[in-house]
């Protein structure tokens, strides 16, 4: 039986193993590191503009210049606090690189384990598996220009999709099974990093002190659910009150057709 990757501590306990590390990125990225070493709960001293944050996982290949930042998240994506981390990591390792032109690559992977809410600027809900930000320039024939590289990659195992390539399939099929499915995932096997995975976070290698602290997580994601249940309901009373109809409601928000139906007959009530 596998533990959940949604669960914070058990997802780090997966993704700092180096064999799990080095593959994922192989895969994902579609290069070879060697790590200097894997951090948790990176951050920098001073810290860089005003927002205050560490990375989940991070870890640097100094022979290869590449940095490598991994983020897992849970009911929330707010893309600019995304870009913001990404782009910190790029000032911070030109700020401690004493020759300015000796640059590193920065890839950013952001694992997103639950479906995305309605996006706050354009009020979409994206339905992507996977979705790959470059900072290239393009010219006006619309051709990439390889001038920097960086790569912010958001990966959501939520939208299925048959025609996602294999390498990032197996790791979407990894994270998902292990959240729904736990008891008989089905799985890459012959991935070797998968497998991997699937030995460091078998249930019968995870420790009395990792349980309990996986427990802490659990409760501190059972509030951010119910806070997520209210800004649905949020949502759904202003499309009520855009005069929606019920089907598109639901689609949007995920409420069932009675709860819609309680908070038009709460909003019928106030007015």
């Amino acid at each position: 039986m596998l533990a959940r990757l949604d669960n914070q501590v058990f997802f780090k306990k997966a993704f700092t193993d180096k064999i799990v590390f080095k593959a994922f990125v192989k895969d994902i990225v579609g290069i070879e590191v060697e790590p200097d070493k894997i951090e948790t709960e990176k951050g920098f001293e001073p810290k860089i503009g005003s927002i205050n944050f560490r990375y989940d996982i991070f870890a640097e290949d100094t022979q290869r210049r590449v940095i490598i930042e991994i983020q897992k998240v849970e009911y929330d994506h707010n893309f600019d606090r995304f870009l913001h981390y990404h782009l910190q990591a790029i000032t911070q390792q030109q700020r401690t690189s004493e020759d300015y032109s000796v640059k590193r690559t920065v890839y950013t992977i952001v694992v997103m384990t639950a479906p995305y809410k309605m996006h706050q600027k354009t009020n979409e809900i994206y339905k992507d598996e996977v979705l790959i930000s470059s900072l290239n320039p393009k010219n006006l024939k619309g051709i990439e220009r390889k001038v920097f590289n960086h790569e912010i990659i958001f990966l959501n195992p939520n939208y299925k999709d048959e025609a996602t390539p294999e390498n990032y399939r197996d790791w979407l099929d990894l994270i998902y099974e292990s959240i729904h499915n736990p008891k008989t995932p089905n799985i890459n096997l012959s991935n070797i990093g998968v497998k991997r995975v699937s030995e460091v976070i078998d249930i019968e290698n995870v420790t009395p002190e990792e349980m309990e602290l996986a427990k802490i997580d659990a409760s501190k994601r059972k509030v951010i659910v119910l806070e997520r249940e209210d800004e649905r309901r949020e949502i759904a009373k202003k499309m009520i009150l855009a005069k929606s109809d019920d089907a598109f409601i639901k689609q949007i928000t995920g409420l069932g057709f009675a709860e819609i139906q309680r908070l038009r007959d709460v909003l019928e009530g106030e007015i």
